[in-house]
């Protein structure tokens, strides 16, 4: 089992990658987590680069295609910093991305707190502690030369591949009446390209990941909390992006969302 200190010097070095856009192989094999748990406990030290309360959280992995691609076969989790996130039309900064992609997806804000407990949360006790849905666009990045190849643990550690985030303005209309599921978002580059998708494509609807979150922070002691937001997974195929390309998601009746890539 790694100690604080190992698990600190593991953070320390992903963090240094992040910061100076480098890649590694591995995390050295003294300070590489054996578990999720181990994983988690990394990734908490990520805090130490923020002044603000952590804004919220991010899911990976929600899609099967996502968890074989990455060689998971569950979700992971990752925190998301208040300086990552930028508002609808923001510029994010690729600057040599290992991924370089966007992710539209669909967000959550929490009303109440969920606090750690023995008993897995219900979907209805999840859904009654929300405030509000909004559409959000994920700007993934990986400090792996290689992130299909190093596993679960590692990529928990690594902030479950966290870095920019695009959030848009909170749905107006009452989204609780409409089917997740089957609501379409459709997605343009540039204009011109076309892709699309649908809720389903998250675990089956975006509820489940988060309710999948709820329980995973359970489970680890930890509260999801009032005011956090939750982005819930790509719920289209990543849309690949270079420097100077803008992307917009249209989420219809739950608004639209666009970023520039610089």
């Amino acid at each position: 089992m790694l100690t604080k200190d190992q698990m600190q010097k593991a953070s320390a070095m992903l963090i240094k990658c992040n910061k100076e856009r480098t890649l590694i192989d591995a995390l050295p094999e003294e300070l590489r987590p054996r578990t999720r748990a181990e994983g988690y406990a990394i990734q908490e030290f990520v805090m130490r680069e923020t002044a603000h309360p952590l804004l919220g959280w991010k899911i990976a992995a929600t899609s099967l295609g996502g968890q074989k691609h990455v060689m998971v076969d569950e979700p992971f989790a990752g925190r998301i910093l208040r300086e990552i996130v930028l508002p609808s039309g923001g510029s994010v900064p690729l600057n040599n991305s290992n991924m370089s992609c966007a992710e539209f997806e669909f967000g959550f804000r929490l009303g109440q707190d969920l606090p750690p407990r023995a008993a897995p949360y219900s979907m209805a006790e999840v859904m009654d502690h929300v405030a509000a849905l909004f559409p959000a666009i994920e700007s993934p990045d990986c400090r792996y030369t290689d992130f299909t190849a190093v596993g679960g643990p590692q990529l928990i550690a690594d902030n479950a591949c966290g870095y920019y985030f695009v959030f848009g303005d909170d749905v107006k209309v009452d989204w609780r009446q409409y089917d997740l599921a089957t609501h379409p978002v459709h997605a343009t580059r540039n204009g011109r390209d076309q892709f699309q998708g649908c809720g389903a494509n998250v675990l089956d609807d975006p509820r489940n990941c988060l309710l999948w979150l709820a329980n995973e922070l359970s489970g680890l002691g930890i509260t999801l909390k009032a005011g956090q937001a939750v982005s819930t997974g790509t719920c289209i195929p990543p849309v690949d992006v270079k420097p100077g390309d803008t992307v917009e998601g249209d989420f219809g009746d739950f608004g639209k969302i666009s970023a520039k890539f610089v």
